[in-house]
């Protein structure tokens, strides 16, 4: 949030030293402890520990984040096997075969999930996050383009990457990071998300892949992958030029399998190579994992893939990370048996209940209009109502709200929608209808106290809040 974010950095005249509460500090302690450089000497336990839980306590309330896609809650076995995981190191897996073994099973249900025509030959592997795994499918693109243009002894040094301008920042990272043109089609209030329109303009020979978004970061709202998939079949008709997909789901690949499962967007559609989703979001795990799955073998390049033997067999291994937490992916797979098919649907559909009933209230206020109504995942959007008021704007409301513990942000819409300003809930488990009806109250009478102002409210540094 941008209020902690701001807390975050050291501050002009802030103290170097934690001062030690009395009634905590042990007889023969030091009084205070350093905050900038590593204390000369050692505390005991108990006296590190409260320092650190009373810091830890200026954090805002974790169920009352209506901005965050990550989950924020699991149920006692599952913070049980956290801790009894917390030392493996997903990396070794010679170490550590049991655990390898369990993330492979992993990404197989969720190839059979996403419909791959034979789950038992797609690829997949698990990631740090959501952004991990799109860099790694973006990687994938663009090493099987190399791969198709030198064989045909064309230039490589040029690619192209067409995307949304709502896309999350990680994809611009992947072009920027790796030299990729990233190729923006801008959104509109005719075209709110990409769905083929004047595809043409942007793709050509050296595009190496398009990307959509099953899930708008800015907006919740799913870009519709066959539209896509049906334009790059006319551009191929027309040129020749082949473009895969890949289908960022970092939330929506985890809700529209038992939310909408007649929607087709995942390896249905002949086009999609690849797909990523975060394990951290609605995959409902605690924070650090995600995942990354490819059609078949064929759609990730072998010369991208590392060997690592273990138990003399051979394990392929493909990320950006070496070390990193084997807990969650334990956590993954003690939900997907705890809860299965029908446990997910019950979760999600909860979910978008309980975003349809929160945009649908919010769309009687006079002050609001709707974008979406968190029908695709349990996101919406909305603006301020064009000549309602002169003297607040979002800003304001989000403020305002944040001093009943809800954290809504505030945020310009991408490139060519700058000018517009919304706000966003995301809905995730354990946000209830008696918690949405909470929240309606408080924004009912924030809103009424700003309507009753006889003035503007001032707007001099106002920033955007988080919503990635």
């Amino acid at each position: 949030m941008v209020t902690n974010a701001r807390r975050a950095a050291r501050h002009t005249g802030e103290r170097d030293v934690v001062d030690l509460n009395p009634v905590f500090a042990r007889p023969g302690e030091a009084t205070s402890v350093p905050k900038f450089r590593l204390p000369q000497d050692p505390s005991l336990p108990a006296t590190a520990y409260q320092i650190v839980h009373d810091e830890a306590m200026l954090d805002g309330n974790a169920r009352l984040n209506l901005a965050t896609f990550v989950g924020t809650w699991m149920d006692e076995y599952a913070s049980r096997l956290y801790i009894e995981a917390a030392d493996k190191n997903m990396i070794d897996k010679d170490e550590y075969p049991q655990t390898a073994a369990v993330e492979t099973r992993c990404w197989t249900m969720l190839a059979d999930l996403w419909h791959a025509p034979d789950p038992e030959q797609a690829i997949g592997t698990s990631t740090i996050g959501s952004s991990e795994a799109a860099m790694l499918g973006g990687l994938a693109l663009k090493r099987r383009w190399q791969h198709a243009r030198r064989a045909a002894g064309m230039a490589t040094d040029r690619p192209n990457l067409v995307l949304s301008s709502a896309v999350q920042v990680c994809w611009e990272k992947f072009c920027n990071y790796f030299e990729v043109e990233a190729r923006y089609v801008p959104i509109s209030l005719e075209h709110k998300v990409l769905d083929g329109h004047e595809l043409e303009k942007y793709v050509d020979e050296n595009t190496i892949g398009v990307v959509a978004i099953m899930g708008v970061t800015y907006t919740g709202m799913y870009e519709p992958v066959t539209q896509i998939a049906a334009a790059l079949d006319r551009i191929q008709d027309s040129t020749g030029v082949d473009v895969p997909i890949h289908v960022d789901g970092a939330s929506g690949a985890m809700i529209a399998p038992f939310v909408q499962p007649d929607l087709e967007w995942d390896f249905r559609v002949a086009r999609v190579a690849s797909i990523n989703t975060s394990g951290h979001k609605y995959g409902l795990v605690y924070p650090g994992l995600g995942w990354v799955v490819w059609r078949d073998q064929d759609c990730l390049p072998e010369d991208l893939v590392f060997r690592v033997s273990y138990l003399g067999g051979d394990m392929p291994t493909f990320a950006l990370n070496f070390s990193r937490p084997g807990a969650q992916v334990l956590l993954q797979y003690y939900l997907f048996i705890r809860l299965g098919r029908a446990g997910y649907e019950a979760v999600q559909r909860t979910a978008r209940d309980v975003a349809l009933y929160l945009s649908g209230e919010i769309a009687t206020m006079a002050a609001f209009e709707l974008w979406n109504d968190g029908s695709d995942i349990p996101v919406f959007a909305w603006s301020l109502r064009q000549g309602h008021t002169e003297n607040w704007n979002l800003y304001h409301l989000s403020d305002r709200l944040r001093t009943k513990g809800w954290l809504v942000p505030a945020y310009p819409m991408p490139d060519d929608l700058t000018d517009l300003t919304v706000q966003r809930i995301v809905v995730r488990n354990g946000l209830s209808h008696d918690l949405a009806s909470a929240f309606l109250a408080d924004l009912r009478e924030e809103v009424a106290y700003l309507d009753a102002l006889t003035g503007p409210m001032p707007t001099e540094g106002q920033r955007s809040g988080f919503h990635h």
